[in-house]
């Protein structure tokens, strides 16, 4: 019941926030000016990662998606609000309709763009530019625009309203990925962890064993900053409570690592080392392979956490199109010592972690922040990181978004990520 009232009210704000006609510079509901146009607009600055907006590529990428609406109505909705509460839930309801209307084009149940169902690219690509948008706004009333724009990266991420449906007796999963990156060397990038997040969220599969299974997911940004003000705890709390309605009963974050292989992680480790490597905004960690740092807000934690995934179940059976191997490696600093070792065994006692299997980047971090907090809130949960392979294939034409072979890639590795979770979540 509280599902369909949920959905009843979204459903009344978005008739009453959707409008079909745009206006920029429009006027407030109040009666005041308002305007979302860069054109006009006093207000701060894109930051790097909403600049390469203006790439038309990226636009296109919305349209051919089939998300174009979003973007075009929601500079009125804005403009509609008539004080900071409503403009509030008006950025929880937009951002749940774009996280929505997204995993229901990736599951081919929304038509819609000639892109592929699965491509995670015009998701990104709508929600920078309704950021922006916000950015720019400029109501007749205060606004906090850093907590407006964290309601609609919660909402749009899959952080709301994205709790556990399934009957007792249904093994609960829960995933998350990532927003594309690395996107100054190739813009046209994606990222096949976001893309299974889309095309999983909500999926009831049956396992291995033939049980059934709900999996949940979340797609979360590359960016530093959103790691320090606590999103993937924001994320992976809910699902971690113990005995609660919305608890799992396993977590694996996901992301995109190396050619042609998926590995899962052996171990995650606490540091930040991947400087000089920026994120999604060009901002840096701090920390170097050799000076390690460890991130703001984290909670008291070893300094590595071994995955509690059942390796052995899933390397033993899944092996095509891609092998999934256990990468056992990490990087430390030894007790006494003062300099990076590689080792391919695992961590030594009393060492200071450099980086985990997956490196000492965000990949490496969300293992180990919701694999930190699963130990403290359901430390017999199974939970780890899997890393699918690099997506690769897209056409040497700059201006071709997508072809054949990128495609394919990109759905068997959302095929294989499933076909992992299908082993992993069988009931021990």
């Amino acid at each position: 019941m509280m599902l369909l009232r949920r959905a009843a009210t979204a459903a009344v704000l978005l008739a009453t926030f959707l409008p079909t006609a745009i206006a920029a510079p429009a006027h407030a509901a109040d009666g005041s000016s308002c305007s979302t146009s860069p054109s006009t607009s006093t207000s701060v600055a894109l930051d790097p990662e909403q600049a390469r907006l203006a790439d038309p590529r990226t636009s296109a990428l919305v349209e051919r998606g089939g998300l174009a609406s979003f973007v075009q109505r929601f500079p009125a909705a804005l403009c509609g609000a008539r004080g900071p509460a409503e403009a509030a839930r008006l950025l929880d309801v937009w951002g749940e309709a774009l996280w929505q209307a997204s995993v229901r084009r990736a599951q081919g149940r929304r038509p819609g763009g000639d892109l592929a169902t699965g491509d995670d690219r015009p998701l990104y690509w709508a929600r920078l530019a309704m950021t922006a948008a916000l950015a720019r706004w400029e109501p007749g009333f205060p606004v906090d625009r850093p907590a407006l724009r964290a309601r609609f990266e919660d909402a749009s991420r899959g952080l709301t309203d994205n709790g556990f449906t399934s009957a007792p007796g249904v093994r609960r999963v829960f995933i998350s990925g990532f927003d594309p990156f690395g996107l100054d060397t190739e813009i046209r990038r994606a990222n096949p962890s976001g893309s299974a997040a889309l095309q999983l969220n909500g999926r009831r599969v049956t396992l291995a064993d033939g049980s059934a299974a709900e999996i949940r997911a979340v797609v979360l940004p590359v960016r530093y900053a959103d790691f320090d003000a606590g999103i993937v705890e924001r994320a992976f709390t809910p699902r971690l409570t113990a005995g609660g309605p919305g608890s799992a009963d396993l977590i694996t974050t996901v992301s995109q690592g190396y050619p042609g292989i998926f590995t899962l992680e052996a171990w995650a480790g606490r540091a930040r080392s991947a400087d000089p490597y920026p994120d999604n905004t060009g901002s840096l960690s701090g920390g170097t392979r050799s000076h390690p740092v460890a991130a703001p807000g984290l909670g008291a934690g070893p300094e590595f956490i071994r995955t509690t995934l059942p390796a052995d179940a899933v390397t033993d059976t899944v092996r095509t199109p891609y092998p999934v191997l256990l990468n056992t490696a990490v990087t430390e600093i030894p007790a006494g010592g003062t300099e990076p070792v590689d080792r391919e065994d695992g961590p030594t006692p009393g060492s200071r972690a450099v980086a985990g299997g997956g490196g000492g980047y965000l990949s490496n971090e969300v293992a180990y922040r919701s694999n930190r907090l699963r130990g403290e809130l359901a430390p017999r949960l199974p939970g780890g990181h899997l890393h699918t392979p690099v997506l690769t294939g897209l056409p040497t034409d700059p201006q071709l978004l997508t072809g054949p072979e990128f495609e394919g890639n990109e759905s068997a590795i959302a095929s294989e990520v499933r076909a992992v979770l299908e082993r992993a979540a069988v009931r021990p």
